[in-house]
Formats: structure tokens, sequence, C-alpha cells
């Protein structure tokens, strides 16, 4: 049985939930975000809270009860707070800028890599360090992980670009006679 299906979510001042048919529509002034559950779950709204019930009592329902749960607590969060990823980059000569809607990143290649940044997702580059901020938490983790994929850390000297709170296993490189 789920344990995070169980918990109901606490709707916060200044957001409104509403339920339309099968989907959840969660809005905090012009922003608007929307939930399709396909009728997985059955889905109530009581005492400023958002409460979600299973269909069956097979194993597929349980998931999607939790999962759903999940992603409309994401919704809010987002919404309220916003979600946040640290990249770090290290090497000599690595840089990134922002310049318009491009990161421009300078990586070691002969050449720049010139990303451009999706819509809802901002980025800031302060010294080695890129922050990607955004209201959608998967939007904001896939461009994270995008942008470290141009050049992911390698083992003997950590260059690259890797998560702040990311640790990279170190090798021991050659050693001489």
């Amino acid at each position: 049985m789920s344990r995070i299906g169980k918990k109901p979510i606490d709707i916060p001042a200044g957001v409104e939930v509403k339920v339309e048919g099968t989907e959840v529509v969660v809005s905090k002034g012009k922003d608007v975000k929307r939930l399709d559950t396909h009728g997985r779950v059955d889905i109530e709204i009581a005492n400023n809270q958002i409460i979600f019930h299973r269909k069956g009592e097979n194993k597929a329902s349980s998931a999607f009860w939790g999962t759903y749960r999940a992603l409309t607590q994401n919704m809010i969060i987002g919404l309220t707070q916003g979600f946040e990823k640290k990249l770090e980059i290290n090497g000599v000569g690595y840089r990134a800028a922002v310049k318009g809607k491009v990161l421009e990143l300078q990586l070691g290649f002969s050449h720049p890599v010139n990303y451009d940044i999706p819509e809802g997702i901002e980025i800031a580059v302060e010294k080695n360090v890129i922050s990607v901020k955004g209201t959608d938490k998967q939007k904001v983790g896939q461009v994270a992980a995008e942008i470290r994929a141009f050049r992911p850390p390698e083992p003997y000297k950590g260059k690259g670009v890797k998560y702040v709170d990311e640790v990279i296993l170190r090798k021991a490189g050659k050693t001489g006679k």
C-alpha cells in the first residue's frame, strides 16, 4: 500500500486547485499547471486539502495513487517556491555565459557549445556555478542533465560539468617507476 498516496496535500494560500473531469488544474496568478490522471485515481478536495483515493486494490492502482499524489504535490511546490538545480564547471578555460536566450559554454572543445534555454526555465551563471530554475521539476532536472551531458566529469582530474552536491570518485593516474 502506498505511504505517499495516503497523505493529503495542503493547499497553500494564493493557490487554486480544481478538478475538471480526470484532470487536476493547479493555478497561481497567471501560471496554470494541468495533470491528467486518465481516471486512474479519485480526487477529492475538502477542508483546503487534496485527497487521492485508489480505484482498485491491485498493485498498479496503488502505484498510480502515489505517483499522481507526488506529481500534484510537485506542481504546488513549483508554483509556490520553484525548483532549482546547481551545476559546477571545473577545468582550466571552462566557462559559461548567458547571452539572451542562449547559454554559451566553453568546455575545452574547439568551438563553444550553444544551448537554447527552453521556455519556463531561467539560467543564471555566477563564476563557475550554473543555476537552473523553474516551476516544473521534470523540466528543471532535464535541462540540468542536458547541460551536464555536454562534458560529464571525468574521474582522473574531475574536469567537466557536475552537480554541486555530486561526489566524483577519483582514480589514481599512471605511476612512474
